[in-house]
């Protein structure tokens, strides 16, 4: 493989770590194995600490494709637990508000899940990239600020209940997604709409356009196989 020249790298993205994370770590086991200064490299779509799953990164001429890579849809499993928010819609701030939930059955799930499908306005989490007067959204959120940030139209093309546990009110779905889609933002709306609340704890992006996590290697595969690539030198 000619990684200055330009290779597309799949990776399964570790729990905790940033997309920055990534492009940092290959970019500098590439530098150090090819013995070179400096590498273009760029991912083709940021995905939370808190998520794992497909990120894709493009080195040397290969990331010219990324704008391009960048459109396709994605793929995601997502566990909600319902009856709860934090203001991350996630597990990255701790709850802030509970809500009722004996209301809520499989046949209400079931009911409101596909109220989701198509062209959806969505306002972005304030702990999100989201650029607001040239700083990042949740640059400002940390600090305590309030922004209002506009909403964006979006399109979910598929939505499936996955499973529903009724005794700890945790939600499992499959959803696929056009570009720009915040699957917190998603939980926190679902769980509007059934009438509670409602953040992610689990989420995993399965793919990528074509590419499916079955596609990705892990760090320690790509050192391996940059390993073998020095033998075979």
């Amino acid at each position: 493989m000619n990684f200055v020249e330009g290779e597309i790298i799949a990776f399964d993205k570790p729990y905790r770590w940033t997309s920055f994370d990534v492009v940092g770590k290959a970019r500098w086991l590439l530098c150090h194995r090819l013995h070179v200064k400096k590498l273009k490299v760029g991912h083709t779509g940021t995905l939370d600490p808190l998520a794992t799953g497909v990120v894709v990164v493009c080195t040397g001429r290969k990331t010219k494709l990324i704008d391009q890579l960048q459109n396709h849809d994605k793929e995601y499993i997502a566990t909600l637990q319902l009856g709860a928010t934090t203001p991350s819609y996630d597990l990255e701030k701790p709850i802030d508000a509970t809500y009722p939930t004996e209301h809520i059955t499989r046949a209400l799930i079931d009911e409101v899940i596909p109220t989701f499908l198509g062209e959806q306005w969505q306002v972005p989490p304030m702990f999100s990239a989201v650029k607001v007067d040239g700083k990042r959204a949740y640059e400002l959120a940390r600090k305590g600020e309030e922004v209002e940030l506009k909403a964006k139209l979006l399109v979910i093309d598929e939505i499936e209940v996955l499973s529903f546990d009724a005794e700890t009110m945790q939600l499992t779905l499959r959803v696929v997604c056009s570009k720009g889609t915040y699957i917190r933002a998603l939980a926190r709306d679902i769980g509007q709409r059934l009438q509670t609340g409602a953040h992610l704890i689990a989420l995993r992006r399965t793919r990528v356009g074509d590419i499916r996590i079955e596609d990705c290697i892990t760090f320690e595969d790509f050192e391996r196989m940059l390993d073998s690539q020095d033998a075979q030198a």
